[in-house]
């Protein structure tokens, strides 16, 4: 697989649109299009191959699925993670001759997608500095009472930033770093130790994803539980993500339930309600 200057471009394009701040705006941009997801059918459908950049995003999906930008931090850029590190990903599964959906490609994809998402942060902290100068512009107008020229600094002046830390930077490295990814073949055998080592650790990237993601969401002992049957059906019932989705939305829907009964329960005295004596007691019986 080469990859071409215009598809290249096309992968800058969706670079930009995805980066955060997006200038498809955030939901559109950096949860939607920048997610690897999302980004892998899109580098799939660019490149000719959409069975292959679903697999690439899905792999990379798993290790980015908790990714939080809490105040401007950025750990990981997903610019860099769907437009850079999947094309290369593709590149590299056909190169090594991998088929789209074994594990050693999963792996691979999994690597891949770790190693851009660092240049995807330096990225990011190029773009913001640089918009802090559209955004001097823009308290200038706003001194000034030029309202009209704030929609050059929402619309206009952004771009160049996005030209210069997302554009540029995926274009060239889609380009050059396919050819350098392809070269690689010959210098790091399959069998030999390097690329046994890049499986191996991009195998385990995802228990990183599922654990930042559990940590969010487990407070309890007890939150653990859902997770566990989930892991326990879909390993026993080879369940695929339509039926897991079906499941957790039962979960969800409980919950959901319960949580509304017990505030009802506890709104009802504060607003002047009384609780039947007698239905307690019945309901510690039960």
């Amino acid at each position: 697989m080469t990859i071409s200057w215009v598809q290249a471009a096309i992968l800058g394009i969706f670079a930009c649109l995805s980066s955060l701040p997006g200038m498809a705006g955030t939901s559109i941009g950096n949860y939607t299009l920048g997610r690897p997801l999302v980004g892998g059918l899109v580098c799939g459908i660019v490149l000719g191959d959409i069975k292959l950049g679903i697999m690439c995003g899905v792999a990379m999906q798993l290790v980015y699925i908790a990714l939080v930008t809490p105040g401007g931090t950025v750990s990981a850029d997903v610019r860099a993670i769907s437009y850079i590190g999947i094309p290369l990903a593709m590149v590299a599964i056909q190169s090594q001759g991998l088929s789209a959906t074994s594990t050693a490609a999963a792996s691979l994809a999994k690597s891949m997608g770790t190693l851009v998402g660092t240049i995807g942060t330096v990225l990011f902290y190029g773009t913001a500095t640089l918009n802090l100068v559209w955004q001097h512009m823009g308290w200038r107008d706003v001194e000034k009472g030029n309202f009209k020229k704030l929609y050059g600094v929402n619309w206009g002046w952004p771009w160049i930033s996005h030209l210069l830390f997302s554009f540029i930077p995926t274009l060239v490295m889609c380009k050059w770093g396919a050819d350098a990814v392809t070269a690689l073949k010959t210098a790091l055998p399959m069998d030999g130790i390097p690329m046994k080592t890049l499986f191996t650790v991009g195998a385990m990237l995802p228990c990183v994803g599922i654990a930042i993601l559990l940590k969010q969401i487990v407070e309890t002992p007890m939150d653990f539980v859902p997770f566990f049957v989930g892991f326990t059906l879909a390993a026993s019932l080879s369940m695929n993500l339509v039926s897991c989705a079906v499941v957790s939305l039962i979960f969800a829907l409980l919950f959901y339930n319960l949580e509304m009964a017990k505030n009802a329960r506890a709104v009802a005295p504060a607003s002047g309600g009384t609780i039947d004596d007698d239905d307690d007691d019945d309901e510690e019986d039960i």
